[in-house]
């Protein structure tokens, strides 16, 4: 088994400007993991070794997790032109395919071991390259060998990779880890977290690999970022004494970076509240998945609204790039910027084109000018017509539901101004939105509370959102996550960090939620930004008096059990974040302005177990609710 790790990187440059650039480069994920699947599908031979003409036609086979990974970095068009002529699910009944080989992409599955040798035994290739999205476990490994021998077909296998690509990149600085339901998994007593913590700590570790880093590591102590912390440490300490560790070259970096954990009990109301800015509003309203968006345009015909489809990456959509972070009113303004530029632009080569052309050729060179620039219109053109529509669509759901008002509201009640006749009044049955938009704001108004709202105050907050048609139980939860707070608020440090993982879920709720809003109002002083963004900004300068403190550090490289705090105090320019139960695009937009108003600007990557919309996160605390009645 050969462990494929991919670095990208540049000799020291003594211009400033250019160090920096490629300090960037090297913290650019959705780079990194596009350029080591282009090496895959290569046949695993550096890129520079082939050229596309001379690509070998090949089958790219693969399963559902691993579609998602590729679906945010290469297009079918892309597929084909590094010789990909047909892509085909594992789990599908496929047809045998002489004289051509297949690479194989999917993840270390006990299911998808056995598929591949019964492809092989089955002659279904010429020949299998066989890449597994994670590091396969031993146990699989050792099957899959004992199976192809069984077999009589190892002689199909060409070569089994490593590739640690186990997570989805959705922007240069943000992942996925696509582990759906896993704020659930984490909270119900009655679960057992393991499998997942599996998961987790293997998708960071790729995350790593791909980065060519080995952080620092700083969690809150108590629960599952201290656990994960302390897991992942230990892999990476295996790993780095491991004959194959593919962290060789770690120690080229000039400052190694730090890696943030953070549960989603850190700050709740971020994953329920409504979003303003564009990219949020679209993954909350329009459901933004794996960079793609849907949604029926509405139509003054009887006939049904419209479906529409649309792509939406940073690599080739320069709207969206520029525009990911804005609020709605200045992304409407900026389609009536851009409409007007093309429309100036067009009516310029119109007129170029209009000319007479002097037969000495005086005038040639304007009009090839002209026509030269025709395609980058019409792309500019398609671009703003894409995002015209969603804008419009967005502007549609934002007057029907009141959209700006929820989202105004949630803000005054998380910057200390909470009402409960403001509430009332919001989430009366003669007020605009949803249920679901009125349970989301009573929920962000609990957690923005200073203390436990009263029990009538319950009564009447519940009674409103049932007159409404809504769904209290997500509302339930939280209530009893905040009543066993009160009762319970030293539970969270009582919990041993080297204990079973399943003590801490059994005392899940001495996590708590008054002691987390606490945290956030402390965080939120000043300027409004998201807790997380305040904490990372602690944690990245070493200020003293934020509470961070008492954050748990660890250094995979230093001896065990020596003390890494004086180590790592910052300034730290490239961090990576971790959210622990599901993030959201609120959070990321916040780390990246966080970032850019740095000076030096950081290097901030973004990541959760799962990339989670105020709708999706609802029906996890319903579950939850449902779960833990009683």
């Amino acid at each position: 088994r050969t462990g494929d790790v991919r670095r990208v990187r540049g000799r020291g440059q003594c211009d400033t400007r250019r160090t920096r650039t490629r300090l960037a480069m090297a913290m650019d994920l959705k780079k990194k993991q596009k350029d080591a699947l282009v090496r895959m599908l290569h046949l695993n031979q550096a890129t520079s070794n082939v050229h596309g003409d001379g690509d070998v036609y090949k089958v790219l086979v693969i399963d559902r997790y691993c579609r998602d990974v590729i679906t945010p970095l290469l297009r079918v068009n892309e597929l084909r032109k590094y010789g990909v002529t047909l892509h085909l699910m594992i789990d599908a009944e496929r047809e045998s395919i002489a004289d051509t080989p297949a690479v194989y992409f999917v993840k270390p599955t006990h299911e998808n071991v056995m598929r591949i040798v019964k492809d092989a035994k089955d002659d279904l290739y010429d020949t299998m390259h066989v890449n597994f999205a994670g590091a396969l476990p031993e146990a699989l490994m050792d099957l899959l060998a004992d199976e192809a021998v069984k077999a009589g077909c190892s002689h199909k296998f060409t070569k089994i990779f490593d590739q640690y690509a186990n997570f989805v990149s959705l922007e240069h600085r943000m992942f996925s880890l696509a582990e759906e339901n896993s704020f659930v998994a984490l909270n119900d007593p009655g679960a057992n977290p393991e499998p997942l913590v599996e998961d987790m700590v293997g998708g960071i570790t790729s995350i790593l690999v791909t980065l060519g880093i080995v952080p620092y590591i700083k969690a809150p102590r108590g629960g599952a970022a201290e656990h994960i912390g302390r897991v992942l440490d230990e892999r990476l300490r295996t790993m780095l004494k491991s004959k194959g560790n593919p962290f060789s070259d770690a120690t080229r970096v000039i400052q190694r970076p730090l890696l943030c954990f953070f549960d989603r009990n850190f700050e709740i109301a971020a994953a329920v509240q409504h979003a303003w800015a564009y990219a949020p509003l679209v993954h909350d309203v329009l459901g933004l998945k794996l960079n793609r968006v849907m949604f029926f345009q509405e139509s003054d015909k009887p006939a049904a609204g419209q479906k529409k489809s649309y792509e939406v990456d940073s690599d080739i959509d320069f709207f969206w790039r520029e525009n990911i972070g804005s609020p709605f009113p200045k992304v409407a303004e900026e389609v009536e910027v851009q409409l007007k530029r093309y429309k100036d632009a067009l009516e310029e080569v119109n007129k170029k084109m209009s000319e007479e052309v002097d037969v000495d050729g005086g005038n040639t060179e304007h009009l090839t000018s002209a026509i030269s620039s025709v395609p980058e219109l019409t792309e500019n053109k398609r671009m703003i017509d894409k995002h015209t529509n969603i804008a419009t669509a967005l502007l549609g759901k934002i007057k029907a539901r009141t959209l700006d008002q929820f989202h105004s509201m949630e803000e005054e009640f998380i910057t200390n101004k909470v009402s409960k006749d403001k509430l009332l009044e919001m989430i009366s049955p003669a007020a605009k939105g949803t249920a679901e938009d009125k349970l989301r704001l009573a929920i962000v108004y609990v957690l923005a509370s200073e203390t436990n709202p009263a029990p009538a105050d319950y009564e009447t907050i519940e009674g409103a959102l049932r007159t409404c048609g809504s769904d209290i139980e997500p509302l339930s939860y939280v209530r009893k996550m905040r009543s066993h707070n009160l009762t319970s608020g030293g539970a969270l440090n009582s919990v041993s960090s080297q204990g079973n993982f399943l003590e801490w879920a059994d005392k899940i709720y001495g996590q708590g939620i008054s002691a987390v809003t606490k945290g956030v109002k402390n965080l939120l002083a000043g300027e409004r930004h998201f807790a997380i963004t305040r904490a990372v900004e602690a944690l990245s300068e070493g200020k003293q008096g934020t509470g961070t403190e008492t954050f748990l550090v660890l250094d995979p490289k230093a001896p065990k059990g020596s003390s890494s705090s004086d180590r790592v105090m910052g300034p730290f320019k490239d961090v990576i974040v971790f959210m622990i139960g599901g993030g959201n695009y609120l959070e990321y937009i916040s780390l990246q302005a966080f970032a850019n108003q740095c000076s030096p600007k950081k290097n901030i990557v973004y990541g959760a177990t799962e990339v989670v919309s105020g709708t999706d996160f609802l029906d996890q605390l319903r579950q939850l609710g449902s779960k833990t009645q009683g």
